[in-house]
């Protein structure tokens, strides 16, 4: 948002510099981004007089011209066809710059000298026009800057507003701020009053609107009606007429130009200049272009086309906003005009439209078409709907005064749902427990005044405490009782101010954000909220401090995905699916809420092959999504653990054996989560949901005390492959809700440190291919040796062109009391052998 500031004292009397002004509004949350001088360069130029006028004797499209410039007299030789004596222009002093560039210096022009040189609007960047020079009011003192005697910005601050804020996208509205913050006078200009036009012609003052009013009442020619009252609350109008449509009086133009809008016509940019200083976007159609003498406002038909007044057809939907006449739409409602009803320079008669709209449909229409503009960017934000008369009234007025038109009696009116404030509830106990600084009550009622607000003492403060939020410590009845409490109803301007939290946070920016001292709270943390056991958020920060630990990359993905990505992996689609689509999605891409976590992860891989990666491990810990109809929000939320890895075992440069990941790295890693989370030991089994899980082959069921953890396998490789995956991608995906469960029913339990040394010997079994290394270590398990600690599996060979392969096991042995003998070692070992040749007929 531009905010000049002379536009700005206008409303307010400040008196401090822009960067001042920036620096406050800054510290309020409406942040500077910059301040420019657009008119800097016009500050040595300076009014003069031509005293004489003659013509050149050498050449006749030339004239050589006596110039008063206060200090002294200038001999100008001037091209203009339209310079005489005694006019006052703008002159430019031998050695002064002008905007394009160009320094004016001394000359000789066919053996005349110069001195100077008599500027156009062009020259001086006012305008595109170069026909003649420019010529200012007669009025105007002689030697003053131009800056000065036309009434330009001098500077111009370019403010963030943030999006909840639509009350500062005016001059009014900043000096709303401006007068909360540094308690100095708001007033607005008298209606018809515009701002300074030149250093001696004063204020030009229209009056009041009777002034212009003649004729029959407005509601005679126009039929205004409302159809739909969700689309559009408020429709105003004015009828004027006898305009004539030409070129906008020099201060306003200049003063649009300072704030970045280009000028158009007188009538236009009547509502242009509303738009900035009001905030109340306006628009004028022709009047005699409105057919039927019918103005309706509703949706579009389905399918119907108008074209705008960027000559584009466009075609609308049921829930873009019309205003048409007894023949159809001549105008996109808050967005953009037709360019059927469209000012032109025949135009006398104008229907001026002064509305309110709903947002997000506004917002909608101009996301799908692609039609910014200052209007709809308000629209989407929300306008003061009580303010929209006086906005349409000085519209008018001004339009009338700027033209020579008159305005029909009456205001044409649609208002099927008129502005209600809400009432809030304000307690300064709660605000001084929010902010953490002691506060006056006064300062809050002034405050809240100061910004428009109507208070009262607080009937039902105390009743509204536990809907707020019970603050730490009240007492059933609560600490406003005896505190100074009020029922605030925020102005109609701030629709941003809903709940008590706001009321607080305008408080604080008047109070200055700056003031409140930087200070760590106090966490307490009782007994009985410590033995309720580890919250959600801190098992899942310990399972991606594991996965770091683990030597993996964690990776953050969107939530989002597309349908496109899941029915390319197989995944179920239909309504009973569990998909959840996105109403409004920001693309194609990502229109849906992901039902597993594969998708995201094996975007994250081709990005990082992409990049050269060699060899890649990654983990992310995030929720899936499940419509769910038993849900107070339709979705089920579930925490899951996605594993991917691709590529080389080992970092290239590490004297270790070539070798790409496998299912057994994979499985490995799933052990060791389960391990590190105190988890009964998985179970991993060929799982019997393939059809449902088409992406993996084969698909792996991780199993603990009987509880289905989650799935690993290998991503089939034509699924693989658009991800740049030229070996094989491993993926895991583990159901962190089933894993918490386990785990809170893990009871720790203490056992002694072995202060005695192990005895290890290894075994290798000769077994078929189908005998699954598992059932042997289980077989072994089973036979209880008293002395057995551990069984691991520690190499497996299968020779060529044989159904066999051979398992090296590791057998440790260990006693609790003393040092084991070999010999007790070697026995138990072959009792072991014995019992497995026997059981499962397998040879050592």
């Amino acid at each position: 948002m531009l905010l000049s500031l002379n536009w700005l004292r206008e409303f307010v009397p400040y008196g401090g510099t822009g960067e001042e002004l920036g620096d406050k509004l800054t510290m309020a949350g409406l942040e500077l981004d910059g301040l420019s001088r657009p008119y800097e360069a016009l500050r040595p130029i300076v009014v003069g007089h031509v005293i004489a006028c003659g013509r050149h004797p050498e050449a006749d499209k030339l004239s050589v011209c006596r110039v008063d410039v206060g200090d002294e007299v200038l001999d100008i030789v001037c091209g203009a066809p339209n310079v005489a004596e005694g006019q006052k222009v703008a002159v430019v002093k031998v050695g002064v710059t002008l905007p394009n560039g160009l320094t004016v210096k001394k000359a000789k022009l066919r053996g005349a000298p110069s001195h100077g040189m008599i500027c156009s609007e062009f020259e001086l960047g006012l305008s595109e026009e170069h026909n003649g020079i420019m010529v200012l009011d007669p009025a105007a003192p002689v030697g003053v800057s131009l800056l000065e005697q036309l009434g330009l910005d001098d500077e111009v601050l370019d403010i963030s507003v943030t999006p909840n804020r639509g009350d500062c996208l005016s001059v009014l509205g900043f000096a709303r701020e401006v007068s909360a913050l540094t308690g100095l006078p708001l007033g607005i200009p008298p209606l018809g009053r515009v701002g300074r036009v030149g250093r001696g012609s004063g204020q030009l003052d229209f009056g009041g609107i009777e002034n212009f009013e003649s004729g029959a009442p407005a509601a005679k020619s126009i039929e205004l009606q409302v159809l739909d009252p969700e689309l559009c609350p408020l429709y105003l109008a004015r009828i004027i007429e006898g305009a004539s449509t030409r070129r906008s009086p020099d201060w306003l133009r200049f003063r649009l130009q300072g704030v970045g809008l280009r000028s158009l016509s007188n009538l236009v940019d009547v509502t242009n200049y509303i738009l900035m200083e009001l905030g109340q976007p306006l628009h004028a159609f022709d009047l005699d272009q409105i057919r039927g003498g019918r103005v309706l406002v509703r949706g579009a038909d389905p399918g119907e086309r108008l074209v705008t007044l960027d000559g584009q057809e466009r075609e609308l939907l049921p829930s873009d906003i019309t205003i048409r006449d007894a023949e159809g739409a001549i105008c996109l409602g808050g967005v953009m005009g037709g360019l059927n009803s469209e000012i032109t320079a025949q135009s006398t008669g104008v229907f001026l439209e002064s509305a309110v709209f709903h947002p997000s449909h506004i917002r909608r229409t101009a996301r799908r078409l692609s039609l910014n503009s200052e209007a709809s960017y308000r629209f989407e934000r929300g306008v003061d709907q009580s303010g929209a008369e006086f906005a349409l009234n000085r519209a008018a007025v001004l339009m009338a005064g700027v033209s020579g038109a008159s305005i029909r009696p009456g205001v044409l009116r649609d208002e099927a749902r008129p502005f209600k404030a809400p009432l809030i509830s304000l307690r300064k106990a709660r605000a001084e427990a929010l902010l953490g600084v002691p506060l006056d009550a006064s300062f809050c009622e002034t405050t809240l005044k100061a910004l428009g607000c109507e208070l009262r003492p607080g009937a039902s403060a105390a009743a509204s405490g536990a809907a707020a939020g019970a603050l730490p410590g009240d007492s059933p009845s609560g600490p406003c009782d005896a505190e100074a409490a009020w029922d605030v109803k925020p102005p109609s301007w701030r629709s941003d101010l809903t709940r008590e939290a706001d009321l607080v946070e305008e408080v604080a920016r008047v109070y200055g954000v700056d003031r409140i001292p930087a200070v760590l709270p106090a966490i307490s943390r009782s007994l009985d909220r410590a033995a309720g056991g580890e919250s959600l958020f801190d098992f899942l920060s310990r399972v991606k401090h594991w996965g770091r630990g683990a030597g993996l990359h964690e990776a953050v993905a969107y939530s989002f995905v597309s349908h496109r990505d899941l029915d390319q992996l197989g995944v179920a689609g239909g309504p009973d699916s569990g998909r959840i689509s996105i109403m409004n999605p920001l693309s194609d891409e990502l229109n849906v809420l992901r039902t597993h976590l594969a998708p995201g992860l094996l975007q994250t891989l081709r990005n990082n092959l992409a990049q050269g990666a060699a060899s890649v491990r990654i983990f992310e810990v995030a929720s899936v999504f499940l419509a769910d109809a038993t849900s107070e929000t339709t979705a089920r939320e579930i925490p899951h653990l996605g594993i991917i890895l691709h590529g080389n075992r080992f970092e290239r440069g590490w004297p270790q054996p070539e070798g790409d990941l496998d299912y057994l790295d994979l499985k490995g890693i799933v052990e060791h989560f389960a391990q590190a989370f105190a988890l009964p030991e998985p179970v991993f089994s060929q799982s019997a949901m393939d059809a449902s899980l088409p992406w993996l082959a084969p698909c792996v069921d991780i199993v603990c005390n009987g509880v289905r953890l989650g799935l690993a396998g290998r991503v089939k490789a034509r699924l693989a492959d658009p991800f740049h995956a030229r070996k094989a991608v491993w993926l895991a995906e583990i159901d962190l809700a089933a894993a918490r469960e386990l785990h809170r029913g893990v009871r720790p339990r203490f056992c002694p440190l072995p202060v005695f040394p192990p005895v290890r010997r290894d075994i290798t079994f000769i077994t078929p291919i189908s005998l699954q290394a598992g059932a042997i270590s289980e077989a072994i398990l089973a036979l209880r040796v008293p002395i057995l600690s551990s069984v691991r599996l520690i190499d497996c060979f299968e020779p060529e062109n044989k159904a066999e392969r051979k398992l090296t096991f590791r057998l440790t042995f260990r006693h609790a009391q003393r040092t084991l003998k070999d010999s007790e070692a070697d026995r138990q070992r072959d009792h072991i052998a014995q019992s497995l040749e026997t059981q499962l007929g397998i040879k050592v």
